[in-house]
C-alpha cells in the first residue's frame, strides 16, 4: 500500500467514525443546538481538520500538508460566506431552531455527494483540457471584483431559486409548522413541507457556491500549468473540501446571531478569489505562483477583513 492510499483509507475511516458520531450524538432529532454546543462542535471539525493535516505532513510532506491547510482555510473562509446565505433561507422559510439541525445535515450530505462528482469532473475536464483553468481563471477574476464591490452581500432571495419554483410548480406544498417532518398528509394527499423545500434550497444553493470553489481549491493544489494531478493532489482536494463542508452546520449556529458582526468579509474573500483567478491566468505565462505566497495571502485576507469588521462594529458601538 503507497503512502497516498494509506492516507486514503485513513481519511475513509476518520470520516466514518465522525459522521456516525455527529448523527449519533451530536445531531439528535428536535434538539436545540446552543452556542456553546455549536462551539464544541466547530472545534471539533476544526481539530479533526488539523490532525488530518498533521497526518499529511508526516505522510505527504511539507508541500502537501500546505496545500492542504490551504484549500481547508480557502474552504472554510468561502463557507462562513455561504451560512449567511443560509441564515436568510431559514429566516424566509421560517424554521425553528430545533428543526435547522437536522435539515442542515441532510443539506451538508447532499453537499458532499455532489461536491465528489463535481470534482471528479473537474478534475477530468482539467486533465484533458488544460486551457480550461484559464477560463476559470476569468470566472474568478470577475466573480471577486463583483463580489468586492457589491454593496450588500445578503440579496439572496429563496423564492427567486430556481429549485423552490420548480418544487413548488410539480409538487405540493405545504405551509404548516413542519415539527421536524419532511412530508405531512394534508387534505388526503402528501405535501412536502418548508423543512423539504429547505434541503433542496441548501442542496442547490451549494451547487452555485461549489462552482466558484472547487476551481479555487483545484488551482491551489494543482502543481502548474500542464502538470498533471498526482494521487496525492486528488486526496488533497477532496478531503478538504469534505471537512470544510462538514463544519458547515455547527458554524451556522456559531455565526448566526453574529451575521452583522463581519459585514467586511466579503471583501476579503473577495480578494482572494480575485488573487487565484490572477494566479491562474498569469500561469499563461509561465508565472507560479507558490502555496506559500497562497496561503499567506488566504490567512492574511480573511484575519484583516474579520478584524477590520470588528474594529469598524465598535467605532459604530461608541
Amino acid at each position: 500500500m503507497t503512502h497516498t492510499q494509506l492516507a486514503y483509507l485513513i481519511f475513509g475511516i476518520v470520516l466514518l467514525a465522525a459522521l456516525l458520531f455527529d448523527i449519533l450524538v451530536l445531531s439528535k432529532k428536535g434538539h436545540k443546538t446552543t452556542i456553546k454546543e455549536a462551539l464544541f462542535q466547530t472545534g471539533f471539525w476544526t481539530v479533526l481538520a488539523v490532525g488530518f493535516g498533521i497526518f499529511v505532513w508526516k505522510d505527504e510532506g511539507l508541500n502537501y500538508a500546505t496545500k492542504f491547510f490551504s484549500a481547508y482555510l480557502m474552504e472554510w473562509s468561502l463557507s462562513i460566506d455561504n451560512i449567511f446565505v443560509f441564515i436568510l433561507i431559514f429566516g424566509f422559510f421560517k424554521i425553528s431552531d430545533k428543526d435547522s439541525a437536522r435539515a442542515l445535515l441532510i443539506g451538508v450530505m447532499a453537499a458532499i455527494v455532489f461536491r465528489v462528482l463535481f470534482i471528479a469532473v473537474g478534475i477530468e475536464l482539467i486533465d484533458r483540457f488544460s486551457w480550461i483553468m484559464y477560463i476559470f481563471g476569468a470566472i474568478l477574476l470577475y466573480t471577486g471584483i463583483k463580489l468586492f464591490i457589491q454593496k450588500d452581500d445578503h440579496e439572496f432571495k429563496p423564492q427567486d431559486s430556481p429549485i423552490y419554483k420548480l418544487a413548488n410548480k410539480f409538487f405540493t406544498v405545504s405551509h404548516q409548522e413542519p415539527n421536524g417532518k419532511f412530508f405531512i398528509k394534508e387534505n388526503g394527499k402528501r405535501a412536502m413541507t418548508s423543512l423539504s423545500l429547505v434541503v433542496l434550497v441548501l442542496a442547490f444553493t451549494d451547487i452555485a457556491f461549489a462552482l466558484d470553489s472547487i476551481p479555487t481549491v483545484v488551482s491551489l493544489v494543482r502543481g502548474g500549468p500542464n502538470v498533471p494531478f498526482t494521487e496525492a493532489d486528488i486526496m488533497v482536494i477532496y478531503s478538504s473540501n469534505i471537512f470544510a463542508v462538514l463544519g458547515l452546520r455547527s458554524l451556522f449556529f456559531l455565526l448566526k446571531g453574529a451575521a452583522d458582526k463581519f459585514k467586511y468579509l466579503q471583501q476579503g474573500i473577495a480578494f482572494i478569489l480575485v488573487f487565484i483567478g490572477v494566479k491562474m491566468l498569469i500561469e499563461f505565462f509561465h508565472i507560479h505562483i507558490s502555496i506559500y505566497v497562497s496561503l499567506a495571502v488566504i490567512i492574511l485576507s480573511v484575519t484583516v477583513s474579520i478584524l477590520y469588521s470588528l474594529y469598524r462594529n465598535n467605532r459604530v458601538e461608541e
